[in-house]
Formats: C-alpha cells, sequence, structure tokens
C-alpha cells in the first residue's frame, strides 16, 4: 500500500498549499477557480466515457447502480456523514461536502487507480501510484482553492478506496481483463460529467447514488457474454 499511502500524503501536503492560498485569494478569484474545475471535470468525464467499447453494458451498469444506489440512498447518507465530519472539525466552510465528494470522485474513478492498484496489488509496484500521486497532489492545490478544506478530507474515502482495490487486487487482480477496466473507467466518466454539470449549477445530479454502477460493470460485462466468461 506504498502507493496509496504515498496519494495520501500528497493530497494533504497539496490541499494545504491550497489552503493558504485560498485564504489570501478575493472571492471572485475562487468563483473562477470553481469554474474551471467543473469545465475541468466534463472534459475528463468525455474523455474517459468516449473510451468504452460497449455504451450498452455502460447504459445497463448506470441503471441498475443508480436503481441500487437510489434504493440505497447513498449519497443522502455520505452528506450526512459530510456534514458531522464539517461539525466535528469546527469548520464553516459551505462547499465542504462538494469539496470532499469531487475530490474523492477526481482522484478514484479514473483508469490509473484501477491499473495502478492493480499493479501494486499483483507486482508490488507502486510506480503508477506514486505519478498519480503527484498528479493528485497538483490537483489537490486547485480543488482546495475552490473548495477549501473539505478536500483535504478526501483522503479518508480515498484511503478506504484504493487501499481495498490494492489489497483486493493481490488476490482477484489476475482475474480481471483489460477490457473490464476500460469499461469500468469510462462509466466513471460519466460519474465525472454529471459531477461537472453539478459543479456549473447546471444540474443537481447525485452522484455517489451511481457509483454502485462502477462496480456492477464486470457483472454486466460477464452476462452480456462482452468478454468470455471469467
Amino acid at each position: 500500500m506504498i502507493g496509496t499511502f504515498a496519494n495520501v500524503i500528497a493530497v494533504i501536503i497539496g490541499s494545504s498549499i491550497g489552503l493558504l492560498i485560498h485564504k489570501k485569494l478575493p472571492d471572485r478569484f475562487v468563483l473562477v477557480t470553481f469554474q474551471i474545475m467543473g469545465l475541468f471535470t466534463l472534459v475528463l468525464g468525455m474523455k474517459m466515457a468516449l473510451d468504452s467499447q460497449d455504451f450498452l453494458v455502460m447504459i445497463f451498469s448506470l441503471i441498475i447502480g443508480g436503481l441500487l444506489g437510489t434504493s440505497l440512498k447513498l449519497d443522502d447518507k455520505i452528506q450526512h456523514y459530510s456534514e458531522v465530519l464539517k461539525s466535528k472539525i469546527g469548520g464553516k466552510n459551505e462547499h465542504f461536502s462538494k469539496g470532499l465528494v469531487t475530490a474523492f470522485l477526481l482522484f478514484c474513478v479514473g483508469s490509473m487507480t484501477l491499473l495502478g492498484a492493480l499493479e501494486e496489488g499483483m507486482n508490488g509496484d507502486p510506480e503508477l501510484l506514486l505519478i498519480k500521486s503527484l498528479m493528485d497532489g497538483f490537483s489537490s492545490i486547485a480543488l482546495t482553492v475552490a473548495f477549501g478544506i473539505g478536500v483535504m478530507f478526501s483522503v479518508i474515502p480515498l484511503l478506504v478506496f484504493q487501499g481495498g482495490l490494492t489489497i483486493a487486487a493481490a488476490y482477484l487482480g489476475s482475474f480481471l481483463p483489460a477490457e473490464y477496466i476500460t469499461e469500468i473507467s469510462a462509466v466513471g466518466g460519466v460519474l465525472l460529467l454529471g459531477l461537472g454539470l453539478n459543479l456549473l449549477n447546471i444540474t443537481k445530479i447525485k452522484i455517489i447514488d451511481l457509483l454502485p454502477a462502477l462496480i456492477l460493470v464486470p457483472l454486466v460485462l460477464w452476462l452480456t457474454g462482452f468478454i468470455p466468461s471469467l
């Protein structure tokens, strides 16, 4: 888990720098940074989504995952826990929850997370996650300028999610074909598209409710026969 721990440290350092900058910036500069992050998220999401080789798999995964997440009220629960965390640390930033969720999604739904976790879990090589850590560290500076301290606390779900993937990869990674990773990343791109629209105040999609779609992609692929049975 060297790569994941390095990732956590990089985000903490980057968000600490972002907090120092955030305090000195006029509100109009914070707003434009907020909007830029929304546009960047749209572009990144579109790029990832268009890599899909089977849009039916994407649609079915999102529909089933969305229904499951909505029935479990995942978004409401995450927002609640985020607000509890905010009250515990005495924060007054109105964007705390948005910063935490946005940073977590940007840091964790891409193919680099999946590939890096597989590489470290299967081969003990953290190089890809170390590169990702550097990228996330710089990204966290801009994110924190826009959203505040909530970005720093995204390291909690990041540690659980990415660390969990690494541990799972140590046991199951060799059974996950490259095509599965591509489709999971593509579905993640759709989630980022929704997130970008939310950041720009165009929509109010409950992105967390759609997260189960990422887990369902391999199952849908297997059931549809897109790739031979595991």
